[in-house]
């Protein structure tokens, strides 16, 4: 039975699914109102140092470089429209194959070109990220986004993190405007 965790919720992902090293971390979101403009989600993963910062380029892992530089992390595709059901994104991450250096996963999703389309996560709704456990398929835990986020066109939707040698994970719910541009920033890779 999966965790249900709100906003500012934590797991040590270790207790809860003993044995873990490869993970399914799934996100989804559908529609709530549109004008006919087409809306593309981007799910991205970031590597992050002990000091805070992103570990470099082949730690950042998007829809335009899907495997991280060590090969821990797999973007699994960009999905366009984020139409049917279950998980419209998917990042694979293996915890055994990542580097020491490496204390956080960000888990952030934007809005491509939300500016100029004059779109923000107002306008979506039912997101929620999920972590599995890629060997049985056995969802580990999952927080849904429910508060109403009409001024951010980015998300960061949930941190994997290491401490006192556990893997957890946290639900963040962080919204903030610019895009992947000023996500980057914040962690001194842009």
């Amino acid at each position: 039975m999966a965790i249900s965790l709100e906003k500012g919720g934590r797991v040590n992902l270790a207790k809860e699914a003993p044995g873990l090293s490869k993970m399914h971390v799934g996100v989804g979101w559908d529609i709530r109102a549109t004008d006919g403009s087409a809306f593309d989600l981007d799910a991205s993963l970031l590597m992050v140092n002990s000091q805070g910062k992103g570990i470099g380029e082949g730690g950042f892992v998007f829809y335009n470089n899907t495997k991280s530089a060590c090969g821990s992390i797999q973007h699994m595709g960009d999905n366009l429209t984020g139409a049917g059901e279950g998980d419209d994104e998917v990042i694979k991450v293996n915890l055994t194959s990542i580097p020491a250096e490496v204390e956080k996963l960000v888990i952030v999703v934007t809005i491509h070109d939300a500016e100029s389309r004059n779109q923000n996560f107002g306008l979506i709704e039912n997101a929620f990220i999920r972590i599995l456990n890629d060997d049985n398929q056995q969802e580990v835990v999952r927080y849904d986004l429910t508060e109403d986020y009409s001024t951010e066109t980015s998300l960061i939707f949930g941190e994997i993190y290491k401490k006192d040698g556990d893997w957890r994970f946290v639900a963040k719910g962080d919204g903030f405007a610019g895009g992947l541009g000023a996500f980057l920033q914040t962690y001194g890779l842009a």
